[in-house]
């Protein structure tokens, strides 16, 4: 057999062999992942199910879209460094893969778990006034909810009128 089909067997068998570690990793790695995003279990199975078909059927494509290599082979040292290229970009891809999976589920959980939360993410730092009450000027305290307090004098004895 040539030396470029020697290559094109070991690129699938190392591609095929990555994809499926990665893919098995992951989905038991990240089912624990999505169980905190997704309430129900069964929704979260079901979602991992998912993520893993797409990831073989987007991985596995891109190997053998990638697979063909239009420049000639002369020696074991140049189908080597092919290999080595092209699996590093298979690398890249399920790196690629996994990073925007990740990136995806994290932005929905905040969302879900912003959504879900009873109270606000930082106290308050103060409160508005009842409607129809004009707001203080900057600076000013509130007045208290049950409206203005009474203006006390500034001496033990007030003013003789």
């Amino acid at each position: 057999m040539d030396v470029k089909v020697w290559m094109y067997l070991a690129y699938l068998a190392v591609s095929i062999g990555l994809t499926v570690w990665v893919a098995r990793t992951l989905s038991r790695n990240g089912l624990v992942f999505l169980r905190d995003v997704f309430p129900d279990d069964r929704l979260a199975e079901a979602v991992n199910s998912l993520l893993v078909v797409g990831f073989y059927l987007l991985n596995l494509g891109y190997v053998t879209v990638a697979m063909k290599e239009s420049d000639p082979i002369g020696d074991a040292s140049q189908a080597l460094e092919q290999l080595s290229l092209k699996v590093g970009l298979v690398l890249l891809v399920l790196g690629a893969l996994h990073f925007f999976n990740v990136f995806a589920l994290g932005r929905y959980r905040r969302g879900r778990m912003r959504h879900q939360a009873t109270h606000p993410p930082i106290p308050p730092a103060g409160m508005l006034p009842p409607p129809g009450v004009a707001l203080p000027p900057q600076g000013a305290a509130f007045p208290p909810r049950g409206g203005p307090r009474p203006v006390q004098s500034a001496g033990p004895n007030p003013p003789a009128r």
